[in-house]
């Protein structure tokens, strides 16, 4: 069980002449002018912004190059904010659709793997991991929006920041969460960079288990039971090879409409307990997950847990990358490496 250190919290007028009578219109004619202009140009340089956020009331729609990728869900309905669908550069969609669409020969297994996801299925014995709209009990937290904090476009990236309160079954505070997610413009890819720090409210214990926790569920067409394949950073393939194993970054891909699409998960080396475990099935599920020793190593006098003081904080780091073409082609060891050293995605 590891404790980490405590942190700071980061927390005389005279008549008018007819002359001027005249001039008065044209004067409110040119100030309407002004402000239309103004406003035009406001319009051209959202057009221009390569990665545009529209934030709406229950939700965020990200644009990339006038083209949809994803929408954040994060409205009272959702038990856990959710980014999805994630699309390729080309549009094409590599997330399971389902429980949000029903769509012909997809499987419905596990309604709480929505797109792109981070919970955990044991923080002080409540499971985040499986809460869902459809389950309801004490044993399920939700994870509530307190607010988007901001969002930004622009030409190269753009973000949302947003803060979520991680909430037991009456509504009392676990941990308080602070996510930004920043999406970068790139004629090829689809890069998601997620930067997320947990802060305890009160004593919280990350129980060992392998429901967790920073989690995308792939597309039914490049899952491994229909012929996609499961890579981590060594090379070994497969879920057997690849589930339960440490590894810097995996990469899960396959063919959609005859072409070769992928989606790799960087863990970022400062993060805790890196390099992390993998909780990636064949059926789809793609996860990093750093507290399930005793599952993944099958020996349960390990123990994977961790502990929070109340004020301490926890912060994860990742990069999501979508990418056409096998992980050699995209290559995307290159790719880990440069963002191992620091590099933007934009650079």
């Amino acid at each position: 069980m590891i404790a980490p250190p405590r942190s700071p919290v980061n927390r005389a007028a005279q008549a008018p002449l007819p002359h001027q009578q005249r001039r008065v219109p044209i004067l409110v004619g040119m100030r309407r002018l002004w402000r239309l202009s103004f406003a035009g140009v406001f319009s051209i340089v959202a057009s221009l912004a390569q990665v545009s956020i529209v934030q709406e009331p229950t939700q965020a729609r990200i644009e990339i190059d006038g083209k949809p990728f994803a929408t954040f869900y994060y409205g009272p309905d959702t038990t856990k904010p959710y980014l999805h669908p994630l699309r390729a550069a080309s549009g094409k969609i590599l997330t399971r659709r389902y429980p949000m669409e029903i769509v012909e020969g997809e499987s419905r297994d596990h309604p709480h793997h929505r797109g792109l996801w981070y919970a955990h299925g044991d923080v002080n014995g409540i499971d985040f991991w499986s809460s869902d709209p459809t389950r309801q009990g004490e044993k399920f937290g939700r994870i509530v929006l307190e607010r988007v904090l901001e969002t930004k476009s622009g030409k190269e990236q753009g973000s949302i920041l947003a803060r979520f309160r991680w909430q037991d079954s009456k509504g009392q505070d676990l941990l308080i969460e602070t996510r930004r997610m920043t999406f970068y413009s790139h004629p090829q890819l689809r890069i998601i960079d997620v930067d997320i720090t947990l802060e305890a409210v009160q004593k919280c214990r990350f129980g060992d288990t392998k429901e967790g926790t920073f989690a995308i569920r792939v597309a039914e067409p490049i899952n491994e039971r229909r012929g996609g394949t499961l890579v981590n950073a060594h090379g070994a393939k497969g879920e057997k090879a690849v589930w339960g194993k440490r590894a810097p970054w995996a990469d899960y891909y396959g063919q959609i409409d005859g072409e070769t699409y992928g989606i790799a998960i960087f863990d970022h080396p400062d993060n805790p307990k890196h390099p992390p475990f993998w909780h990636a099935r064949a059926y789809g599920l793609f996860a990093v997950n750093i507290f399930g020793e005793r599952d993944f190593y099958a020996d349960p006098s390990r123990d994977g847990s961790v502990v929070l003081e109340p004020g301490q904080q926890l912060r994860f780091r990742y990069r999501v990358v979508i990418h056409p073409g096998d992980p050699e082609t995209a290559k995307i060891a290159e790719l880990y490496e440069q963002y191992a050293r620091g590099r933007k995605a934009s650079d």
